[in-house]
């Protein structure tokens, strides 16, 4: 299980970085499609961010051009950089693998307006 970290209580406008250390994966680490997810309140959990191997990555269009996913292969460790948040992207963030796998302990994120 991953665990996400790095939420909080941020203005609309602001800016936060989550983190996920996946240290279990060793050297897969690199290879495998990792990505964010969110659960806002009362909604399901969507897919907001992949990356791949290659460094390929793939965002939802609500967060296209704020939103950046990133990994540090040697730190075993994948990131999101949320820039000008809106009170939308209020909700759990959780990170996986894809096909996901057991889900891990997310962390909250609010945005308020």
């Amino acid at each position: 299980q991953l665990q996400a970290s790095g939420g909080g209580v941020v203005q609309a406008g602001g800016s936060l970085r989550l983190s996920c250390a996946a240290p279990a994966y060793g050297a897969m680490f690199s290879l495998r499609m990792m990505g964010w997810y969110r659960q806002a309140p009362g909604k399901q959990r969507e897919l907001v961010a992949t990356i791949e191997k290659g460094d390929i990555r793939n965002y939802v269009d609500s967060v296209k051009g704020r939103f950046t996913i990133s990994r540090d292969n040697a730190a075993y460790t994948m990131y999101l950089e949320m820039n000008s948040l809106k009170p939308e992207g209020t909700g759990v963030y959780y990170c996986n693998k894809i096909p996901n796998g057991d889900w891990g302990q997310g962390t909250l994120v609010t945005v308020s307006s």
